[in-house]
């Protein structure tokens, strides 16, 4: 890294920042301009609002845009060094086109990682609190509707179906229990009541009835009531909108995990955005490049035209890979595969503009 590296790298990051603030400073008062009756109609204090929504809010829009963000201050920083000549005497001077791209990689690599680590832990706290803040006091939930014949796999041999469920309440009818092992049943339970007991965080049953089978013999017994422990908590019967976003990477692997030993199914959603937590990085890695190849040419236009196509690239970005997403999430599309198409065709997009860029 030399001087002229270094001070690429400082404006990049400069540049970065200061179009950070700015750009959150306007999406923030959007955001307060949409909600500002919600937060009025529930007599919030202004230290509520900052603490218990916007320390969540500014952390998902900022990880929601950051790959726009990088390329648009890359444009712009690099716009205003063409503009002002740098650049053609950078080239000049002997240095080599590629060699001249080397503080872009430094700061994309920089700010990948950043990123990344940011999906995989900050990002979903904060998803946390803003939902919470949301569900209370913007999208206030109605009471839940109750749920009937329901069936979820507990774990490798263990299924529970209840005939129905009150999610207000914690308690159903009808419940059943099911040891399967292979095409054999070996254990079963029936209750006609089930509650969720929070203080002992199991399940009380009662009017009990179990059978217990072993090839021919079978043994059958009763209970008035008794509770049982299964990996199984009330909050998985509900199923919660965007509940993706406020996991961290570790509880999304788990989840998925066991979802998928349940053999849940549309756990696509939830692909989708463990893999777009590092497709994300990739793309800030790709755009970097690419508002340095475009914005590196001097032209007429100045700065004003580089930013134009700036917008454009970056509205193709999004639209590429909202149709991944949803053909992935509707249409069963490979998950890894959708959040990565557009870094395939904006990668490709960056390597034919290098090739072409003069030198």
């Amino acid at each position: 890294m030399t001087k002229i590296d270094w001070y690429i790298l400082r404006k990049f990051i400069g540049t970065f920042i200061y179009s950070l603030m700015i750009l959150l400073i306007i999406s923030v008062v959007i955001d307060v301009t949409e909600k500002i009756d919600d937060f009025m109609n529930n007599n919030l204090s202004f230290y509520t609002i900052v603490v218990d929504y916007y320390f969540g809010f500014i952390p998902h829009i900022a990880a929601l845009l950051f790959p726009l963000f990088i390329f648009i201050s890359v444009i712009f920083f690099t716009s205003k060094m063409a503009y002002r000549t740098e650049i053609i005497a950078i080239l000049c001077s002997g240095v080599s086109f590629r060699r001249f791209l080397r503080p872009y990689w430094v700061g994309a690599i920089l700010f990948g990682g950043l990123l990344w680590l940011g999906n995989r832990w900050t990002v979903p706290i904060a998803n946390k609190i803003r939902t919470k803040f949301e569900n209370a006091y913007v999208h206030k939930q109605s009471a839940q509707q109750n749920i009937y014949d329901k069936t979820i796999r507990v774990d490798s041999f263990t299924y529970v179906t209840f005939g129905s469920y009150d999610p207000n309440y914690k308690s159903g009818g009808n419940f059943l229990l099911e040891d399967v092992r292979g095409q054999n049943i070996m254990f079963k339970m029936k209750a006609d009541r089930v509650t969720w007991d929070s203080t002992n965080r199991m399940w009380k049953l009662d009017y009990v009835t179990m059978r217990s089978i072993n090839g021919l013999k079978e043994h059958w017994w009763t209970k008035s009531d008794t509770s049982i422990k299964l990996a199984l908590n009330p909050k998985e019967m509900y199923e919660e909108s965007n509940v993706q976003e406020a996991m961290t990477t570790p509880e999304l692997n788990k989840f998925i995990a066991r979802e998928k030993l349940r053999g849940a199914e549309g756990l696509n959603i939830f692909y989708v955005e463990k893999y777009r937590r590092t497709a994300s990085c990739g793309a800030v890695i790709i755009l970097t490049l690419i508002g340095g190849i475009i914005a590196s040419k001097k032209v007429r236009g100045g700065s004003g035209l580089h930013l134009a196509v700036g917008i454009v690239i970056s509205a193709s970005y999004i639209i590429f890979l909202q149709f991944a997403t949803v053909f992935s999430i509707k249409a069963d599309l490979n998950p890894l595969l959708a959040v990565w198409i557009p870094n395939f065709l904006f990668g490709g997009l960056a390597f034919w503009l290098y090739l072409r860029a003069p030198k």
